[in-house]
């Protein structure tokens, strides 16, 4: 940080977050690589810290290279069906061992509390067990998988109790069935279904790639998808199929189980980078974050202000008011004016906001306060409120729309308003205008 300046305004950036984020469940999803290349430290630091925050955590690993290394040296040979591991007697027998010395390793890297390191006085306690239940995957292409399961069902109850006694849950990528067989799952498998089961916030893979990354065909660079609706990873995932798109291994592999998850009812899936120190946390507490994110529908949306707005838009509008580049508003004015006032939503934090002054006996209408936070200036948020206040302008009987700036002359001339006298403002604003500001005056005709 630069100055405490600097501090205070990241400090207050990531309020909003933590107060979205408290007693709500994030499932997060990694492969064994992270423990195999000592990466899991580092998470554990992001993951007790998001824990200290009121963040309930499910944790699901996978061990697929301690699998690959363990089948090695008893020179056994796998096969893959549609990315399945076939499982055999043999087979079984090293993922059991292979996935309980990963899980022992998790615990143990989880129960550390050294002095003077992020995670001093820690004390996250963890809790696994038979949670899932599987029934096996069956016959694929002619092949039987045999040990090969797919999850059946979820203990929701246990998982949410250990999870209300402040204890974070590590689920393995192993299933039990009724009648006692066990069965190799996969970890995208368990964790999607983790996330349904338990209507969880937030559904987050770990991966080898920064997201979902498609392939210029001018210029074969790639290109990050940072948003995606379902919507959207459906139709990714169709042109893969015709072969119309190209996309990472890890991408083919997460991608349908981040769609079906939103489809399932988890508020957003997130397909990070693991090879990124905090990534976990960029991901989170940022408004572009570094990886994709999946959603049901699209993150923003413009609707009308209500009460629990007033806080976003005080948060929103106090940079501009302390600058003088708009008029102070309190808490109280703006609660009792809430009704006049649109905002832009993305991904639940206020980005934009404006408001509209009616003044009847003149047929005009007043813009203000049309603000859009800095990270969205270049996303066409302004001309949407703009076009909503007209719109909504021309429904009360307005047939001018006025608008008073001292920092925003041209904007509003790109956008078809003229400059003007202050002697032709409604008599009723005439009265309000301030001398000092001596903020210019610019009309559009609607």
């Amino acid at each position: 940080m630069r100055s405490s300046t600097d501090f205070v305004t990241w400090f207050r950036s990531v309020a909003p977050y933590v107060n979205a984020f408290r007693s709500k469940i994030f499932v997060v999803a990694f492969g064994g690589e992270v423990v195999a290349d000592g990466k899991f430290v580092e998470l554990v630091h992001d993951l007790n810290l998001l824990a200290s925050l009121g963040v309930r955590l499910v944790l699901v690993h996978g061990a697929r290279p301690q699998i690959e290394n363990r089948l090695d040296e008893r020179k056994l040979r796998t096969t893959y069906v549609r990315g399945m591991r076939v499982t055999d007697a043999a087979t079984l027998q090293c993922v059991k061992e292979s996935i309980g010395r990963v899980r022992v390793e998790i615990e143990a890297l989880l129960s550390m509390g050294l002095p003077n390191s992020p995670m001093a006085n820690a004390a996250i306690r963890v809790a696994s067990g038979n949670f899932v239940t599987a029934r096996p995957v069956g016959v694929i292409e002619g092949v039987d998988l045999m040990y090969t399961g797919e999850v059946r069902k979820m203990d929701t109850a246990a998982i949410r109790s250990r999870l209300e006694q402040g204890e974070l849950v590590l689920l393995s990528p192993l299933g039990y069935s009724p009648t006692g067989e066990i069965f190799n799952l996969t970890l995208e498998d368990v964790a999607a279904e983790a996330a349904i089961a338990l209507k969880a916030e937030k559904l987050i893979f770990l991966m080898d790639t920064a997201g979902i990354e498609t392939e210029c065909p001018a210029s074969a660079e790639t290109s990050l998808l940072r948003e995606l609706t379902v919507a959207n990873g459906k139709t990714l995932l169709q042109e893969l199929s015709n072969k119309t798109a190209k996309l990472s291994d890890d991408a083919q592999l997460y991608l349908p189980f981040a769609v079906k998850a939103c489809e399932g009812g988890v508020s957003r899936v997130h397909l990070i980078s693991r090879h990124v120190d905090g990534a976990v946390l960029q991901e989170l507490f940022t408004h572009s974050g570094i990886g994709s994110m999946i959603s049901e529908g699209p993150l923003q949306n413009l609707r009308d202000a209500r009460i629990d707005d007033v806080g976003g838009i005080l948060q929103l509008i106090e940079s501009l008011e302390i600058d003088g580049t708009l008029v102070r508003r309190s808490r109280e004015l703006l609660e009792m004016e809430i009704g006049r006032f649109v905002v832009v939503e993305h991904d639940r934090m206020i980005v934009g906001c404006a408001a509209l002054y009616p003044f009847p006996d003149d047929k005009a209408g007043e813009l203000a306060c049309l603000t859009v936070h800095a990270d969205y200036r270049s996303t066409g948020c302004g001309d949407t409120l703009l076009k909503n206040i007209e719109i909504r302008a021309q429904s009360q009987g307005c047939k001018r729309l006025f608008v008073l700036t001292t920092r925003a002359s041209h904007w509003f001339v790109e956008r078809g308003f003229l400059e003007t006298e202050v002697g032709e403002l409604p008599k009723a604003k005439q009265g309000l205008y301030n001398y000092q500001r001596r903020s210019k005056v610019f009309v559009k005709d609607i």
